[in-house]
């Protein structure tokens, strides 16, 4: 969803003149939170993404539990309308010591610490319907991509393809990037770096016409809203390659059905369209990597059964490839498959793959 930085504003102000309202009329300041906890997450098996429910909770300045948190929150809602209106970006490190001061008169800190100011960014982003990065509020870098893809990034045009060996560096605001030109069948994101510096030395990305991505681990926001983006708005189909373990299969599993923590944001930061592309444990005994695999531990075991029991791993597929796991007692990395030789995971295993439609729902 895109929206303006004018309408995002007024969503913030909205939030305002509702409190100013209520104390003209002499009535107890309170704001309506939408509420983030499990029991209002439920999974869209039409949309096949997570999403919150109706329920909301009451913010109330006159209750002396809430009083804090609805301070917090209206000092944050003001802080975000400040960098709207002079049009700048900044960090949650940043705006947090921004508003770190003592109230005066009183021994009280407006915060003691990030893990109080964060939250409440969430709490904002949900009750205005808008990602914190069309607040302008940032985090830090991480995850690159590569391909046939022109973007312009605040009046820069940027060709994916003529970056080097470093790619483009996934910033987390992605909503003030357009495409340009867009020249691709697929895109493949992988969890490990090293595989993304494989197959980008091998020129992968350009035999096979794809945008080449990696999250470097559990996929940032701005990974996910690019994959999206790419996903929704130029219609590609989206491949994702982890290591076979329940680790990484959750790192698809929030790529593509986004998380329970951001389950208010599923719809812009969810791919309901991923393909699993791999490594499974089938692949282990397929390609003869059995003396590469790892221990599983009892961390993993726990993670598997868990992953069986959330209503979207329920397909056959998925409780097969579980079932498997439990059953080998071990997990193999991307890197297990250099054991066939380092080019043999661009020039023989993923195009098997893609061309025999080898995935995982």
């Amino acid at each position: 969803m895109t929206i303006s930085k004018d309408d995002v504003r007024e969503r913030i102000e909205d939030m305002g003149h509702e409190v100013a309202e209520k104390i003209k009329k002499e009535k107890k300041p309170t704001i309506k939170i939408p509420v983030r906890s499990l029991s209002n997450i439920q999974f869209n098996e039409e949309d096949e993404l997570l999403e919150l429910g109706d329920k909301k909770s009451t913010r109330s300045f006159m209750n002396i539990n809430q009083s804090r948190k609805f301070m917090q929150t209206m000092l944050v809602s003001n802080f975000c309308k400040e960098l709207l209106e002079e049009d700048l970006h900044t960090s949650l490190r940043d705006m947090y010591y921004a508003l770190k001061r003592n109230i005066g008169g009183t021994s009280e800190n407006t915060f003691e610490d990030q893990s109080e100011s964060d939250p409440v960014i969430v709490d904002i982003e949900t009750a205005t319907d808008v990602l914190r990065e069309q607040l302008h509020l940032n985090a830090d870098v991480r995850g690159r991509v590569v391909g046939n893809v022109v973007i312009k990034d605040r009046g820069d045009e940027v060709n994916w393809g003529k970056l080097g060996s470093g790619g483009w560096s996934i910033p987390s605001n992605l909503e003030e990037i357009s495409f340009k030109s867009v020249d691709a069948d697929y895109v493949l994101a992988v969890e490990k770096n090293a595989a993304f510096e494989r197959m980008h030395e091998d020129k992968f990305w350009e035999d096979e016409n794809c945008i080449l991505v990696t999250s470097q681990g559990q996929a940032a926001r701005g990974v996910r809203r690019l994959l999206n983006r790419l996903s929704r708005e130029h219609n590609l189909p989206v491949y994702i390659m982890t290591d076979a373990d329940a680790y990484g299969w959750y790192i698809y599993s929030v790529i593509k059905w986004g998380s329970m923590n951001l389950a208010h944001v599923s719809n812009r930061l969810g791919t309901p369209n991923a393909k699993y592309l791999g490594l499974t444990i089938s692949d282990i005994e397929e390609y003869g990597l059995e003396k590469y695999t790892i221990k599983a531990k009892k961390s993993d075991v726990k993670r598997a059964k868990e992953l069986k029991d959330y209503p979207w791993f329920k397909k056959e597929e998925w409780q097969e490839e579980l079932d498997l796991m439990l059953e080998k007692g071990y997990k193999a990395e991307l890197e297990a498959l250099s054991s066939r030789g380092l080019k043999f995971i661009t020039e023989e295993y993923l195009p098997k793959k893609i061309e025999e439609k080898d995935f995982l729902p």
